[in-house]
């Protein structure tokens, strides 16, 4: 694979993930403001099994674990589920 194919599918790779990241967050504050609405439970639920997933790991040597403890921190809604 050439040096700019690779970079190419790296770039996909963190684009995929800050996609998630960004959708997590719009999520979560959407279940702020209104809470308990079965759709964006339900997105919640699917992004954080997706940094959870082996195809995150797949995508990034991050640990996805990590990064939604960060996420939920940096939103201050540590402890929460």
């Amino acid at each position: 694979m050439s040096e700019a194919t690779e970079r190419n599918w790296r770039d996909l790779a963190q684009a995929i993930i800050v996609q998630a990241a960004t959708d997590y967050r719009r999520a979560r504050y959407r279940n702020i403001k209104r809470p308990y609405q079965a759709d964006t439970l339900r997105e919640i639920d699917s992004i954080e099994r997706f940094f959870r997933s082996n195809w995150f790991s797949i995508l990034t040597s991050l640990d996805g674990r990590q990064l939604l403890h960060d996420l939920k921190k940096d939103m201050g809604l540590e402890g929460r589920a």
